[in-house]
């Protein structure tokens, strides 16, 4: 393990990519910010282990002899519903509209003024 003193608004660099500042100390705590790229993961290590067990939690759940592609007959769908066409088409074509609302009824939006050059 690397041990290394800092003070307060000083840096760490981890890579390129990684920073770790000393954001304040209070007493016996210490406030950390960290910068990093979205693709990395930052948790606290209490949250990450409760992540680690939900995972191998949740691929326990999963049938050890299962065939990929094939489907628990628990959990499998029921009967395929059909679909009633001329509704369908009526919701693809949109809202009914009034024929009397015209885009000109639309409440004025005031526009803010543009500045003026001599």
């Amino acid at each position: 393990m690397l041990v290394l003193s800092r003070q307060r608004d000083e840096t760490i660099m981890i890579g390129d990519e990684i920073e770790i500042t000393v954001v304040d100390i209070r007493g016996d705590k210490v406030r950390l910010g960290i910068t990093a790229p979205t693709r990395i993961a930052v948790h606290r290590k209490e949250i990450y282990e409760a992540i680690k067990a939900e995972n191998k939690q949740a691929s326990r759940a999963i049938t050890p002899g299962a065939a990929i592609g094939s489907i628990d007959p628990s959990i499998a769908p029921g009967p395929a519903k059909t679909i009633n066409t001329s509704k369908t088409a009526r919701l693809a074509a949109g809202p009914a509209r009034s024929p009397d609302l015209t885009l000109t009824d639309a409440p004025a939006v005031p526009r803010r003024a543009e500045p003026r050059t001599a």
